[in-house]
């Protein structure tokens, strides 16, 4: 669809489609926030056939990748169609001959920090590729692709990535993905007219209560500083260091089935209690139940399973292309003066019971009519500083995808690994999770010179491997 207005020359400007609310508080004045998603390549990078499949994959993907943000004459951004120069688009950095893969981790560590840390040019579309032809300690050479959150959120842009990927032990066969359906409650009288009653009560006394404080934590009350949290102004334009670590899924699913509730529920209980180890370690004693708010990104979709992109274009998509997501603000259980000597499971005893209450309320609605309205009256600039006000205010961002049951491969290079990142946001801390050919692959995204990974790293070990022995190997 086209959008047409007048220029100052008095002739007609086309444009493609307006800018989402979204994407215009993403890539506004405050805030430029953007994905970093990583594929550890099995093989040394060839990039003879970049260009090739740029252009007949990737760009044609989204009318988004060749298009560029600017500003109609009643100042409102649309987006408008532009020819893509690939040289623009296309980086393949140079480092030292000759090195250790462990030298080269480092190398890498400081080219993402860097590239984290710049913004893209608002005058061509808003992606970036870099390929790193140097072997690291994972990883034979790594694809990153640097995509602007105002493109879509992660459901749309790893759906993208998958639609360009090919399983590599046949390509004829398309790529599965774990299923999202959750199981059905044994209770029988859910249905009765008691509980439809309570339910309904405690679904507004909740909604009211989560949505007052949604907006306090974005207005008023920020979290403490603690080992996690700087308070610095404008921690997103500081340095930061992204590292990994891979659990079994096989594990996780056990302890899932000795507690119950949901792979998510036993993820969030070990990095909530791999926080507070940390926290424990490394701060004053006070600062281990400090206030501390985790932001969980929610799909907000109908669905959960990657569609087509053709599916994804229509206007009437039950899971339609853009940033459909919400925040639920959650307190880091402090269940503990002394972490050590905490019981493992109850952090996701507790994840999962702030979280399974909080999802039950509307709050996540309502903030999104809330920032809407504020739009409207106030314009997207003040709504950026609002957003930005809310992640500033809380300690760490986490989120999670989905990704594919069998290894994948991009133009006949096998992927041993994949990961993503989100960078530009105001926090000192940022966890993202995806899962692939039965791991699940933690990024630690820190403040750097603030938050010591390879410590944070180990804190995440050791709750695992807590929580799986007092779940699992204890009677």
């Amino acid at each position: 669809m086209e959008f047409k207005g007048e220029r100052a020359d008095g002739m007609e400007e086309v444009y493609d489609e307006p800018v989402s609310p979204t994407g215009q508080y993403f890539n506004s004045s405050v805030l430029s926030i953007c994905i970093l998603a990583a594929l550890e390549s099995d093989i040394p990078i060839d990039t003879s056939q970049t260009n090739f499949l740029l252009n007949t994959l990737f760009i044609p993907i989204n009318p988004r990748f060749s298009s560029i943000m600017v500003k109609d004459e009643h100042g409102v951004k649309q987006w408008k169609k532009v020819d893509v120069k690939l040289e623009d688009h296309v980086h393949v950095p140079i480092f030292p001959d000759g090195l250790s893969p462990e030298s080269y981790d480092d190398y890498l560590q400081e080219y993402l920090s860097k590239i984290a840390m710049e913004r893209l040019p608002q005058s061509r579309p808003l992606w970036e590729i870099h390929l790193i032809k140097y072997p690291t300690s994972n990883a034979a050479g790594t694809i990153v692709f640097k995509l602007h959150h105002a493109l879509g959120d992660g459901f749309s842009l790893m759906g993208a990535l998958f639609s360009c990927l090919r399983r590599a032990d046949n390509p004829s066969l398309p790529l599965t993905f774990p299923s999202s359906k959750q199981g059905k409650s044994s209770d029988s009288n859910r249905d009765s007219f008691f509980k439809k009653v309570t339910g309904f009560l405690s679904r507004f006394l909740y909604t009211t209560s989560d949505f007052a404080w949604s907006i306090l934590k974005s207005s008023f009350v920020e979290d403490d500083r603690t080992p996690i949290r700087s308070g610095h102004e404008w921690v997103e334009l500081r340095p930061i260091n992204i590292s990994t670590v891979t659990f079994s899924l096989d594990q996780i699913k056990q302890i899932k089935d000795k507690l119950g509730g949901t792979i998510n529920d036993v993820i969030t209980g070990i990095i909530f209690y791999g926080t507070r180890l940390y926290m424990q370690i490394s701060g004053p004693q006070d600062s281990i139940n400090a206030h501390s708010t985790a932001l969980v990104l929610l799909n907000t979709r109908v669905i959960n399973n990657y569609l087509s992109l053709k599916e994804m274009s229509k206007p009437d998509s039950k899971s339609p292309w853009g940033n459909q997501f919400g925040f639920l603000h959650v307190s880091i259980p402090d269940l503990s003066a002394d972490v050590e000597m905490a019981n493992p499971i109850d952090f996701v005893y507790k994840g999962r019971e702030i979280i399974q209450r909080k999802r039950g309320s509307l709050a996540v609605y309502l903030t999104g009519r809330l920032l809407e309205m504020m739009r409207k009256l106030r314009g997207p600039e003040t709504t950026a500083q609002y957003v930005h006000r809310t992640l500033k205010n809380s300690s760490m961002t986490i989120s999670n995808m989905i990704g594919p049951m069998e290894q994948m491969s991009l133009a006949d290079h096998p992927a041993r690994g994949m990961y993503f990142m989100v960078v530009g946001v105001p926090q000192s801390l940022t966890i993202t999770m995806v899962s692939y050919m039965g791991k699940l692959k933690v990024a630690v995204g820190v403040e750097k010179d603030f938050i010591n990974e390879k410590l944070y790293i180990s804190c995440l070990e050791k709750a695992f491997t807590r929580i799986f022995k007092a779940a699992v190997v204890s009677p």
